[in-house]
């Protein structure tokens, strides 16, 4: 595979079902605008286009369920509203997209932003948050009832799962002028409790989780300047923050699943400052950098085997996945010791120039 740096764009989100069956991006430029769906189960990815009468507004978003539907949410005037799309076979009759309207959102107050939250782990649920300055609400949009399911004091950004029924969100808050990451039980009536807290005064995020390893990824500003950390979900060990990634705004987008136990073997994909991607995991203490494919969608999906799979676009492969393996760490360096009788090293200003024998 040939890969280049790239400049990542800043086009919609290509979102990745939870159990990698489809994806979804909206495709087109301009005023073009149209949700595509992407099979990713198959021997070859390939793209359905899912136009409707209408193009889609530049800030719409999409996400992928594991059914093969796209959700879809678009803001019309101050209502936020929420519907999903299939295809329907490209009868010459009709429409080649079906549409089912779930509900919209309408703020109670000014400034409140809505925006969907990663797909649920159990592939068919799907959630939006709605983050006001003093409060934030959860709602489900799809995969039940379109109903509100927790609300919490603060202003929540984020959204990270903990387990795999999609039940446990984390979420960052912003509540008294820090950031703390809080644990939401959406199967409690969004019951909130701590989750992160490093030092009282400082900032601290959850940027990724693994349910199978309990891993998490964490950026704080802990340790003087905001870095990225690891820790270990109900662990009384602390965060870790690894020399290897400092001085790096480097984002975690896919941690390898399937290594219950085992965080420490966990491969971790990481979105690199430059457009790279960087590849590590906690046991190694080294950052592999690697250019992205051309194209690249900027996110990607761990097989639980550790190949990453990134979906990416070109003119000449509009929908195209590369694949990347973790390679070799190299071996920690051996501290040679001399035995205590044995003379110890002379330093080289000192050694002596000539050779024995010769002058």
């Amino acid at each position: 595979m040939t890969v280049c740096a790239i400049e990542i764009t800043t086009a919609a989100p290509f979102t990745i079902a939870a159990d990698g069956s489809y994806a979804a991006r909206l495709a087109g430029n301009g005023e073009a605008r149209y949700p595509e769906r992407w099979t990713l189960a198959g021997p070859e990815p390939y793209a359905v286009p899912l136009p409707l009468a209408q193009p889609e507004e530049a800030d719409s978003e999409v996400l992928a369920l594991a059914d093969g539907r796209v959700l879809i949410h678009r803001r019309v005037a101050q209502r936020h509203a929420f519907a999903l799309l299939y295809p329907t076979g490209g009868a010459a009759a009709g429409p080649r997209t079906g549409e089912l309207p779930l509900g919209a959102v309408e703020p109670e107050a000014e400034g409140v932003r809505v925006s969907l939250l990663p797909p649920s782990p159990d592939g068919f649920g799907a959630f939006a948050l709605a983050a006001g300055e003093a409060e934030t609400t959860v709602w489900q949009v799809a995969g039940g009832s379109f109903a509100q399911v927790a609300r919490i004091p603060g202003r929540c950004s984020g959204g990270v799962w903990l387990d795999r029924g999609g039940r446990i969100l984390a979420l960052d808050r912003e509540l008294d002028g820090t950031v703390k990451a809080v644990a939401v039980d959406l199967g409690r009536g969004g019951g909130v409790s701590p989750l992160l807290q490093i030092t009282e005064g400082s900032d601290d995020r959850l940027l990724l989780a693994d349910p199978d390893s309990g891993l998490l990824l964490i950026r704080s500003d802990a340790p003087g300047e905001p870095r990225l950390g690891w820790g270990v979900l109900g662990s009384a060990r602390p965060v870790r923050f690894p020399e290897c990634l400092r001085g790096t705004s480097a984002t975690p987008f896919a941690v390898q699943p399937g290594q219950a136990l085992m965080p420490e073997t966990c491969a971790v994909a990481l979105r690199l400052e430059d457009g790279g991607i960087g590849l590590w995991r906690p046991s190694d203490r080294h950052v592999f950098r690697l250019g992205a494919p051309a194209g690249w969608h900027g996110t990607g999906l761990w097989s639980a085997e550790g190949r990453l799979r990134l979906p990416y676009s070109t003119p000449e492969a509009p929908c195209g996945i590369a694949a990347l393996s973790m390679p070799v760490a190299p071996p920690p360096p051996v501290r040679l010791d001399p035995p205590a009788s044995a003379p110890r090293p002379v330093p080289l200003q000192q050694a002596p120039l000539h050779r024995a024998g010769r002058d």
